[in-house]
């Protein structure tokens, strides 16, 4: 794991996701949830339930995993939801956790995964 000097890793992780957040416009919310469904850190709004949040995205990437294998895809990279009123998207980080991102419907999908691969490979140097 990597230690920071002035702030505990739960912090690190808020951090990470608020820059994400940040880097586009397009993002409204995000959280690193737990392959057990478990939240381990967010920036989802105040509304958001957290649990529900993070109990369906441990589900659906398992889902996706799944998928991937039986149909003989390799390893999942990333699931992808679209809504009317915007776009969720998964992306493992490692194989312990799941990045999630709640988008809106006019999001820039390429620049989106380029900053949902650079933090959930920042967010997997935490947590190992």
């Amino acid at each position: 794991m990597i230690d920071h000097p002035t702030i505990g890793r739960h912090q690190a992780l808020v951090e990470h996701l608020h820059r994400l957040q940040q880097s586009t416009t397009d993002i409204e919310a995000s959280a690193v949830v737990s392959m057990d469904g478990l939240v381990i850190a967010s920036a989802l709004p105040e509304d958001a339930e957290e649990d529900r949040v993070s109990a369906m995205s441990a589900a659906l990437l398992a889902l996706g995993q799944r998928i991937a294998y039986e149909l003989n895809r390799g390893l999942l990279d990333q699931v992808f939801i679209r809504g009317t009123d915007g776009d969720v998207l998964l992306m493992a980080v490692g194989t312990d956790a799941v990045l999630t991102v709640m988008s809106r419907r006019e999001a820039k999908l390429g620049l989106m995964l380029y900053y949902m691969k650079r933090t959930a490979k920042e967010l997997n140097a935490l947590l190992s």
